[in-house]
């Protein structure tokens, strides 16, 4: 698959309580030992991906993909050529990759990373 799906993301308003949700539906293994409190979780198992279960800052809910780019700007150019709209701009993510979202054409919030 060009672009593959590397990461995903859930949020609410209580992260804690959401990862606690999420340890004991399927057994996942939350680490939140970070200065964000954000819960990483390790891919695991044939044909996993990693994901990540957090606080939102807003309050709201919401599930997020991100999918694996080489340009994250380009991308970010095609998908509000194509009638999405920014909502991160390119940003560095402390210990980990740069990422961006927008959203599609309904709403959807769907994240970016350059995987470096």
């Amino acid at each position: 698959m060009a672009n593959p799906v590397i990461h995903f993301e859930v949020a609410g308003k209580d992260g804690p309580a959401l990862q606690e949700f999420y340890r004991s539906v399927f057994d996942w293994t939350i680490d939140a030992s970070n200065p964000m409190n954000y819960g990483v979780i390790a891919s695991s198992g044939e044909g996993g991906i990693g994901g990540g279960v957090t606080a939102s800052q807003d309050g709201t809910t919401m599930v997020t993909f991100y999918v694996q780019v080489d340009d994250l700007q380009a991308a970010l150019d095609k998908a509000e050529a194509a009638g999405g709209k920014t909502v991160m701009p390119p940003m560095d993510i402390p210990g980990g990759p740069k990422i961006a979202q927008f959203t599609d054409p309904e709403g959807n919030c769907i994240g970016l990373t350059s995987g470096t």
